[in-house]
């Protein structure tokens, strides 16, 4: 975890409310840092619906295996999350220390062992000491409160600069429910589902089966349209857990993800998706600017977004920007080389809504002071027209500067 926080944080920090049926606590287990905390128990209330999404890597860690074996069982009375330690790589010593694990929660919080849901981050390959647990969890069972949002947040960053949360309120029916969510996530990000670790909770009364559409149509375009460095971690895990304790203020229970009464609440939960995805992209490992790529005038989505991702990771378009150069001469061999259609004469290619391209060449009224005064900004817009069809798609980035290097060439050290 860095001590200097990325210039590109929020500047506003919201207020995190309680969500009936959540309580949380942390705690300095030891797994590896020294000094900080790095366990973080969520108890939910009994009645509590989980769904989640993970990683797509063949090589996923023994957290995510777990999870997704208890997923179908739909309920959920407790979270364990560690930081430091990935679990992942670890072979029969990685599943032991999960069910290890497993039984240290269920005995604490006094559930079933498939009501408990683990998560790790942090160093791949290295076995995981779930002894370290032992007593830990019991307190923190114990100690657990509904308002410690900003300290669950910070004990699962890794190189993080800053803990990130997003809260919204909205009705269903004629009451009030509240999503809160947190996420970490700064380097090994190019996420098939979901971010490093991401959780969202919810006092509304959703169905597992509803919470499960609404989670799998939400990344699609918030925490799948980003990218850091290209590179899907072992351990992406993205959990959603709804208490339903709202329905005793009169929110109605939700059994079907075409409920018409979804609509005001669907919309939050993506804005929390959102919110949070974008703050990862804000906290790329050595990240100096936030960078948005548009591709419009594709003829599919899905080639919008290939295209868009081509140009995102691409090292070279990365450091560009890192260098405040309008380079478009790196998008075009980013966008020619996605194996997506493509015509070289019809494309036309912005910065910060300044076109330096079009038809194929350097745009006529390109000025070189305007633009390079341009790019000097905290966040940069690159926009491609291809002129081929109507789709069009987005993905968020980051710059890649000399700090990402050292943050990863150090990073076991």
């Amino acid at each position: 975890m860095s001590t200097a926080v990325s210039p590109l944080a929020p500047p506003d920090v919201p207020e995190m409310p309680v969500i009936a049926g959540v309580r949380l606590a942390t705690a300095a287990a030891g797994i590896r840092y020294k000094g900080r905390t790095d366990v973080l128990l969520a108890l939910m209330d009994k009645g509590t619906t989980v769904a989640g999404v993970f990683t797509k890597s063949k090589c996923p860690s023994a957290p995510v295996e777990w999870c997704r074996a208890k997923l179908k069982g739909g309920s959920a009375r407790a979270l364990v999350v560690n930081s430091g330690n990935a679990n992942a790589f670890t072979g029969k010593t990685g599943k032991a220390s999960t069910a290890l694990t497993a039984q240290i929660a269920s005995k604490a919080v006094g559930c079933s062992t498939s009501d408990v849901f683990l998560a790790s981050t942090g160093v791949i390959g290295e076995p995981l000491d779930a002894t370290k647990f032992d007593g830990v969890l019991a307190q923190l069972a114990e100690t657990a409160t509904p308002d410690l949002w900003m300290d669950a947040a910070k004990a699962i960053m890794t190189t993080d600069t800053f803990p990130k949360v997003a809260t919204a309120t909205v009705k269903l029916g004629k009451a009030k429910v509240t999503i809160n969510g947190m996420a970490k996530g700064a380097g090994m990000i190019m996420p098939d589902m979901a971010t490093m670790l991401s959780f969202i909770f919810t006092d509304a009364p959703l169905s597992a089966g509803v919470l499960q559409s609404l989670l799998k149509a939400g990344v699609e375009d918030t925490f799948n349209a980003l990218t850091i460095d290209g590179d899907t971690s072992t351990s992406d895990t993205l959990l959603a857990f709804a208490t339903g304790a709202a329905a005793a203020n009169g929110a109605p229970k939700i059994s079907r993800a075409s409920d018409p009464r979804l609509k005001a609440f669907t919309k939050a939960f993506q804005q929390i998706l959102a919110d949070l995805s974008e703050q990862v992209a804000r906290d790329g490992e050595g990240a100096r600017k936030l960078v948005e790529v548009v591709v419009e005038g594709a003829t599919t989505k899905p080639s919008a977004r290939k295209i868009a991702m081509s140009i995102a990771n691409s090292p070279l378009v990365k450091t560009a920007i890192a260098g405040e150069d309008a380079n478009w001469g790196r998008v075009v061999m980013a966008v020619g080389k996605a194996g997506e259609p493509a015509n070289r004469d019809k494309l036309s290619i912005s910065f910060n809504g300044i076109r330096v391209a079009r038809s194929g060449a350097r745009d006529p009224s390109y000025n070189e002071k305007e633009v390079s005064e341009a790019m000097k900004a905290p966040k940069i817009q690159i926009k491609v027209a291809l002129g081929l069809g109507k789709a069009k798609d987005r993905v968020l980035t980051c710059d890649l500067t000399k700090e990402y290097v050292a943050i990863n060439g150090d990073y076991r050290s």
